[in-house]
């Protein structure tokens, strides 16, 4: 999967194909005016509005609030991005943006959209920075309770599109009762898991800024006992031994150096009961920048840049879970999540 400049026509594909195409223009301007609109128009409430019908520029433009004319601009952007049509002057939704941008869509990225605007679009201006000095931001350090709301709100938006395949594909052992998440903050894949197995209890170890955050937003799932939240770092606390039949760590080994994966790796296999799993749920580190494309090229600089290491290879968590004495399964690629995958590993009977 990739973003890129795309042909509209045969002479604009004649003239990609020359090279004659200034690439770069397109990736700077028209990426940033692509980014922002899409930010601006989630913040405005352009989608939400448009959800509960379609509107002209200048009836929408009353009900928000904004100007008319210019109003009118960032709307015919959205139609060139495809989240807005437009016939005889009105302006309604497409049904990709009706699926993933209304605030009461079940698939809604709007709070990630929030997160990213208000955070990851500031963290980005340190690039520069970072590429000097390799001095990572470590962003969770700095957040404020307003920006861990923000933060956990936007996770939870993140986690949906792939919580159903997360959750049939994580291997968990018949009759397991405990599982615990590891940085799980908003708990929706512990929620979706436990559901699937209905005699399974699951614990979500996190930061207790983000449980302090997150607990309104598990709350709403009706989960009651069997999804708490335990306030620890997971790189510090006493895991116990033979406590769990399932540790699942999700989107987090990404933060941690591989000395600090290794160590948790083995607390983690003193943690679980025999024929229990280690699952880490990731984003992956391609082989070469060449087999990752954009995507994987991308999200490595990303966490590389906003916490301690950036992301690590399949073949990486293997080796921390084998050196732990687990046993390493077959990876498991995720068709819900491009870029993403499974890497468990069982702790055999003695």
């Amino acid at each position: 999967m990739r973003l890129d400049v795309v042909a509209e026509n045969w002479l604009e594909r004649a003239v990609l194909a020359a090279d004659l195409a200034p690439k770069p223009l397109a990736q700077t301007l028209i990426s940033l005016v692509m980014t922002r609109s899409l930010m601006v128009g989630t913040k405005l409430g352009v989608f939400d509005l448009l959800a509960t019908g379609d509107r002209t520029a200048a009836e929408l433009a009353a009900d928000l609030g904004t100007d008319g004319r210019a109003s009118e601009k960032l709307l015919n952007a959205l139609v060139g991005m495809g989240y807005l049509r437009v016939r005889d002057g009105r302006y309604g939704l497409t049904r990709t943006a009706r699926k993933w941008l209304p605030a009461g869509s079940a698939h809604s990225m709007r709070d990630y959209i929030l997160e990213a605007e208000q955070l990851e679009w500031q963290w980005m201006t340190r690039l520069e920075d970072f590429v000097r000095t390799g001095a990572p931001l470590n962003v969770h350090e700095g957040l404020s309770a307003d920006q861990w709301r923000l933060y956990q709100r936007g996770m939870r938006a993140v986690a949906s599109f792939a919580a159903k395949e997360i959750a049939r594909r994580v291997p968990v052992p018949k009759g397991a009762t405990d599982m615990l998440d590891i940085g799980g903050s908003h708990g929706y894949h512990s929620v979706a898991i436990c559901r699937r197995h209905r005699g399974l209890r699951s614990t979500i170890m996190d930061l207790p800024e983000a449980v302090e955050q997150a607990r309104p937003i598990l709350a709403r799932e009706g989960m009651g006992d069997r999804v708490v939240h335990q306030a620890g770092n997971a790189l510090t606390e006493d895991l116990g031994s033979e406590t769990f039949d399932v540790v699942y760590i999700s989107q987090l080994v990404h933060h941690f150096t591989e000395e600090d994966n290794r160590e948790l790796a083995r607390r983690v296999a003193r943690a679980l009961r025999p024929g229990g799993f280690y699952v880490i749920y990731d984003v992956i580190r391609p082989r070469s920048p060449k087999e990752g494309g954009q995507l994987g090229t991308m999200t490595d600089l990303f966490f590389a840049l906003t916490s301690a290491s950036g992301t690590w290879s399949l073949q990486d968590m293997a080796s921390w879970q084998r050196q732990a004495g687990l046993e390493p399964q077959d990876p498991i690629r995720l068709r819900t999540a491009p870029g993403a995958g499974i890497q468990a590993a069982k702790k055999l009977f003695e």
